[in-house]
């Protein structure tokens, strides 16, 4: 766990962005970028700041650069009925104090950082 979250800081993403538990290996490949996560059990989260509910499966990958994760897999965002797959979180740089959730419908929706520090 404190892997996935210094990988988190070093990239300027917001350190509650993955609220996983029970982890059972990370890894990351520093001239990729690529990372993973596995963890024993689903984790369904709620960001109450932003009224956001999601769902990290047991295995999430995807490639981290500063202030972005993208071709990301195993997370979804509830909307409505559905549970769209997220496949890119981008933190704005310079910083507007803002991060954006993309899809692979296309769709993309804002939020404030800071409903994604740390103990949110």
């Amino acid at each position: 766990m404190k892997l996935a979250l210094s990988l988190l800081g070093e990239f300027g993403l917001p350190l509650g962005l993955l609220p996983l538990a029970d982890v059972v290996e990370v890894g990351f490949v520093n001239s990729t970028g690529y990372m993973w996560i596995v963890q024993k059990k689903k984790v369904e989260h709620g960001f109450k700041m932003v009224s956001k509910f999601v769902s990290y499966a047991t295995e999430i990958n995807g490639y981290v650069e500063k202030h972005r994760i993208k071709k990301l897999k195993g997370v979804k965002a509830k909307e409505l009925l559905l549970w769209p797959p997220v496949n890119d979180i981008i933190v704005d740089h310079p910083p507007t104090g803002k991060i954006h959730f993309k899809s692979l419908a296309g769709v993309t929706k804002t939020f404030p950082v800071e409903a994604f520090a740390a103990g949110r």
